[in-house]
């Protein structure tokens, strides 16, 4: 039986992630969440059709109403959620390959769902599936009430920045065949800028496939030949955003989310000075904060940990390296658009190059990232290799950070190390890997 990772369920389309459990699923969250009326949304995989529709059965078998978003980026969805106070599904998986798939659920008013609901939810999964095959309609395809639209979130968008306030700005965009293909182009256009798009052509195979914010090499190779001011990379269902400067170089996650702080401080909006961030942003991150002044809560990995932490603080931005980056006041979850236009303001309002301004904001320690595939999911496995972890660190002479944690998604132990090369970065964490190798993988 599936479990909720960091952000929902996820798994191999069809086969792992079945047509049956999405049912199971549909009629778990409305038993959970309530009945009435429910947003559902997806991303533009071969398999979300089938998915939509299994899960739209279960709805209706728990008592909702399912209401047909089409394909739409997930914080369209969320902002659905929260402008109309009904809970939503958007069906996705991410930045995964088109053959994954993945649901993942908010409460009214467009929240991800805290563990205790989650936990409820798989606990109604399980009794729902003990009650054996659903007699709930099967949907077709061609839906009476399909397509609501993207009109909401694009106004939305839009009013939330000056008329022409990206006019004269050169802009490539990458919606990794996915679904900001349509809307971030038309969004950025109708804000003044002058749009080059890739990988905008959905076939329901080539979602995030060498494209998108997970592989921006083709992305770089376009913004210099156009000779565009930047570009900004979204993942297959738009929470998450990477840009790259003029030159082609690569600004990840972290950078976004410190210029952010420091764009929002300048506006008098960066609440108490604090910016919300996971274990695994750079060192160089922390440090380049504390020389500005500002303050950096730390979270689990996984951005509704991060919105957790901007809740409870009343703070108004924080983030991913992955470049999810969430506008507390703006949106209920990551949203790539909202993050790549304001990147965009930043940079034609300062009238210095996005090269310049991802340079001066910090300096980012070397940093290595393995995973190890391992037989079955470990959470606890910083315990468990607690002597060997502290043992590479001492190695690291207090000049960097180790963090060895499980994937929320995958059966996958991810070893991070941060160091003042990268050649002692890269041998630290090929060491740890082994010894995760040796004692949980897969064989």
């Amino acid at each position: 039986m599936l479990r909720f990772g960091t952000d929902g369920v996820r798994a191999r389309a069809l086969t792992e992630l079945t047509l049956e459990y999405a049912t199971w699923l549909g009629r778990a969250a409305a038993e959970v969440l309530g009945g009435g009326e429910w947003l559902i949304g997806r991303d533009t995989r071969e398999s979300g059709p089938d998915l939509e529709a299994a899960f739209a059965a279960g709805l209706l078998a728990g008592g909702a109403r399912p209401v047909f978003v089409g394909v739409a980026p997930t914080p369209a969805v969320a902002h659905l959620s929260s402008s109309r106070g009904l809970p939503a599904a958007m069906i996705t998986a991410s930045h995964n390959p088109w053959h994954d798939n993945g649901i993942k659920i908010f409460a009214p008013g467009g929240l991800k769902l805290s563990d205790d609901v989650e936990r409820s939810i798989e606990q109604a999964v399980e009794r729902v599936a003990a009650l054996g095959p659903t007699d709930a309609p099967q949907l077709s395809h061609d839906r009476p009430d399909a397509a609501i639209g993207h009109a909401d979130y694009v106004e939305h968008l839009a009013g939330l920045f000056p008329a022409g306030v990206l006019d004269g700005a050169r802009l490539v965009l990458d919606c990794a065949n996915g679904a900001m293909s349509e809307v971030a182009p038309a969004l950025a256009r109708s804000l003044g800028a002058r749009v080059t798009v890739v990988h905008a052509s959905p076939d329901g195979r080539n979602i995030n496939d060498h494209c998108g914010a997970t592989s921006p090499a083709s992305l770089a190779e376009t913004v210099v030949a156009e000779g565009a001011h930047l570009g900004l990379a979204f993942d297959g269902d738009g929470d998450r955003v990477i840009a790259v400067d003029h030159l082609g170089n690569v600004v990840d996650g972290d950078r976004l989310i410190a210029l952010a702080a420091l764009q929002l401080r300048a506006e008098g909006h960066l609440v108490d000075d604090t910016v919300v961030v996971t274990v695994m942003t750079n060192l160089g991150f922390r440090r380049a904060m504390e020389r500005q002044g500002i303050h950096v809560v730390e979270t689990a990995v996984g951005d509704r940990y991060v919105l957790e932490a901007l809740d409870a603080g009343g703070y108004a931005v924080g983030g991913e390296q992955s470049g999810h980056i969430i506008y507390r006041r703006l949106a209920t979850t990551g949203d790539g658009l909202l993050a790549g236009l304001r990147l965009a303001e930043h940079v034609v309002q300062r009238g210095r190059s996005l090269a310049d301004l991802a340079r001066e904001v910090m300096t980012s320690y070397p940093q290595v990232l393995v995973n190890v595939r391992v037989a079955e999911r470990h959470p606890h496995v910083a315990d468990e290799l607690a002597t060997e972890i502290a043992a590479a660190e001492a190695g690291l002479a207090g000049e960097g950070r180790i963090l060895v944690r499980a994937s929320g998604t995958e059966p996958l132990v991810r070893v991070m190390v941060e160091a003042a090369t990268d050649e002692l970065a890269r041998r630290t964490a090929d060491e740890l890997a082994d010894v995760v190798r040796k004692r949980f993988a897969a064989h």
